[in-house]
């Protein structure tokens, strides 16, 4: 089925995501995955290229188009490329709108250019070891101390979490408030008492640096407070719809590519003097997946007009984050098995594919959490 909700300048700008994803990004994937983290060059290329930013002011050095297509643009060619690494998705899709929406302009002169240029790699610090997808339940303190916040805590699961130059942390500055106590900060590379832990060694996603952080009296001045004080959790509710769509999108778009390189794999591969593809069971079994495949990016393609037009509701965020981020592990564990014994070789894709596939039912809010949501919104 014809996809309908890009223009022309969509497509144009998919052309030019593609040839830079070709020539900046996919020869070096492989060494990543090595060093578990991506060069900083990479970051810097992508500021150079335009794709830092897209909705941040052009005076700040953004694209100045706030539509979330081009990022979803940009977010399915690094799925279809393999590229698992490379956090642009956090940094443009999550971080993106709390800089934009929230910080003052003395703020955004100090953050934006560097972010948009890929100088300044970001990263959002809400779950702790005792507390995940219960934000409520975090520890990590901060108290008022003059002119500076005093921050103590630990967060784990960082995504970016090595590389990142600012960090906004979710940190509680009111103990006896509930969640009308909790405060946005941002925590700067260099800050003394702020430490990173170890990158974190994950069974997919190699090359993307997950860390823990660490703040032992970190002194972060109020002027880095982000928002407004005690309204922290309200933030991170307007925001969480375009995390998890941004999910689904990855999601589906990685579902999209496993699917192909599994029919061709049919195609090709025989068993028993004919191509496996001939058999009934392995065209049902692909029938099946291409169904399921057209299903969620029609209902993801639906959220993301809504999300253009400012209507996307969180009960329909988080139907796309849980289905479609669990049907990317039914079809991806699908094609491994038609891929046989190749399919546990991991210098196939097809397992890359199944070990990064993983953690999208769990980051961002649980399969589990997301039903919960919309029982909510359903009154139960």
């Amino acid at each position: 089925m014809r996809r309908e909700i890009f223009e022309p300048e969509h497509d144009a700008f998919r052309e030019a995501v593609r040839t830079f994803i070709g020539k900046e990004l996919a020869p070096h994937v492989e060494q990543w995955e090595r060093d578990g983290v991506v060069s900083r060059e990479a970051w810097r290329a992508a500021g150079a290229q335009g794709l830092l930013g897209f909705a941040v002011e052009e005076r700040y050095g953004g694209g100045g188009i706030d539509d979330f297509r081009f990022n979803t643009v940009f977010d399915e060619e690094l799925a279809h490329a393999g590229i698992s690494g490379f956090g642009s998705p956090l940094h443009n899709d999550i971080v993106a709108p709390y800089l934009t929406s929230l910080a003052t302009e003395e703020q955004k002169q100090r953050w934006l250019p560097g972010f948009c240029s890929g100088e300044l790699i970001t990263a959002i610090a809400m779950t702790e070891p005792g507390a995940g997808s219960d934000l409520q339940g975090i520890r990590t303190s901060a108290v008022r101390d003059g002119d500076d916040f005093v921050l103590n805590g630990q967060k784990t699961f960082i995504t970016n979490g090595i590389l990142a130059d600012l960090v906004i942390v979710v940190a509680r500055t009111d103990p006896d408030a509930g969640h009308e106590g909790i405060s946005l900060l941002v925590v700067e590379r260099g800050m003394p008492g702020f430490e990173r832990g170890r990158n974190l060694d994950k069974i997919g996603m190699k090359a993307q640096d997950t860390a823990e952080l660490f703040f032992t009296d970190v002194r972060v001045p109020a002027a880095n407070l982000l928002g407004e004080q005690g309204q922290g959790f309200i933030h991170l509710m307007r925001n969480l719809p375009q995390e998890r769509l941004s999910i689904a999108v990855a999601a589906a778009a990685a579902a999209a590519t496993v699917l192909e390189l599994t029919t061709e794999h049919c195609r090709t591969r025989t068993a028993f003097g004919r191509p496996i593809g001939k058999f009934q069971n392995t065209r049902f079994a692909l029938a099946e997946m291409a169904t399921e495949v057209q299903v969620a990016r029609e209902f993801t393609d639906r959220c993301i007009r809504e999300h253009v037009r400012g209507e996307l509701g969180v009960e329909h965020a988080a139907m796309a984050k849980w289905w479609v981020s669990e049907m990317n592990q039914r079809v991806v564990d699908r094609c491994l098995q038609l891929h046989g014994g190749y399919g546990y070789m991991s210098e196939y894709p097809i397992a890359k594919a199944f070990l990064d596939a993983r953690v999208q039912t769990i980051y961002g809010g649980t399969t589990e959490i997301m039903k919960e949501i919309i029982g909510r919104t359903m009154g139960l």
